[in-house]
């Protein structure tokens, strides 16, 4: 298989994080780019990278890198994506992808029409400890699903000046933690929700702090997300069938879940994967893509999820200024 080159925008923690794992599976860090070049150098210098540029624009026209990780704050996604695909490169772009549903369809037009791969670098897509819990439930493991709820709380400092807080990045809990949530709710429902009923209490700035959203899909299934950036919720997704359920803790990068069967009150636990690999799997499942020229399959439930955010938000009456 062609070894690809990853060029890297935004060297921040997470993608430090990214850059050794693109190392780990012997992959390529060809270069990167961030708004302070010394920073940046020292980024490059502390976990290998052989090219800093001096502009994002200068990295996008090397016809040697392949595909553009982006780690910036979600407010810049999508000016940078549109950036790097009309440069003819790949995107795996951090979450939320967009900032809402519109931008997104553009992105997806604009890939297609070049045959280019844009994913979101969303976890939960590819821990294998989903695709053994979704062969459990296709399989009637617990019966019908009937509900998922899922809660995800971060008791943050409250300083309107961190980027949770703040609106000028984009602040607040739904597109933050939010996505994880929404992901993993959207990836075991049948379908899509056709309805959306949500509450919020917001911070002082004007972003979302707190949140519980409710949702039904055609089949009658219910869903249950509950936000907090101000409040120390368990991060724990539970899907509820009408023969027993399945509990799954720090969801967005697990390797572990249990199974409670309500005939006799047994539990079983299923362990797969590992959590320390969760960015190992996305770098291996974005260079699968782009070597055999195939589509995303988890761009439509990417879609599914910013639609969602944009309902709940919309009944919130919130909106940025940059969107």
């Amino acid at each position: 298989m062609k070894r690809l080159n990853w060029g890297i925008i935004g060297p921040g923690s997470i993608a430090e994080d990214f850059g050794k794992a693109i190392h780990d599976v012997n992959g390529h860090v060809f270069g990167v780019w961030g708004r302070n070049y010394e920073k940046t150098k020292a980024f490059a210098e502390h976990i290998g990278v052989e090219h800093v540029y001096k502009s994002m624009d200068s990295m996008l026209s090397d016809k040697q890198i392949d595909i553009v990780y982006i780690a910036t704050p979600h407010h810049l996604h999508y000016d940078i994506m549109l950036a790097a695909l009309n440069k003819n490169k790949h995107v795996l772009c951090e979450k939320a992808i967009t900032m809402n549903t519109e931008q997104l369809k553009v992105i997806m037009k604009l890939a297609r029409s070049k045959n280019l791969i844009v994913m979101e670098a969303m976890t939960i897509y590819h821990m294998p400890i989903y695709q053994e819990l979704q062969d459990r439930v296709v399989a009637g493991d617990i019966g019908n699903v009937n509900m998922i709820n899922v809660t995800f709380g971060s008791c943050k400092e409250d300083d309107p000046t961190n980027r949770f807080f703040n609106p000028d990045l984009a602040g607040g809990g739904l597109l933050d933690l939010g996505t994880y949530a929404l992901t993993f709710m959207r990836y075991f429902l049948s379908s899509h929700p056709t309805e959306l009923l949500t509450t919020v209490k917001k911070h002082d700035t004007g972003v979302d702090e707190q949140s519980a959203i409710v949702m039904k899909n055609e089949q009658g299934q219910l869903a249950v997300v509950t936000l907090a950036l101000r409040a120390d919720l368990p991060i724990r997704a539970i899907i509820a069938g009408d023969k027993g359920y399945i509990t799954v803790d720090n969801f967005p990068r697990a390797d572990l879940a249990t199974v409670t069967y309500s005939s006799d009150g047994a539990i079983e636990t299923i362990k797969a994967g590992e959590s320390e690999r969760a960015l190992h799997y996305e770098v291996e499942a974005m260079e699968d893509l782009v070597v055999h020229k195939k589509e995303s399959w988890t761009l439509a439930l990417s879609e599914n999820v910013m639609e969602l955010m944009d309902e709940a938000r919309k009944q919130w009456d919130l909106t940025y200024d940059f969107e």
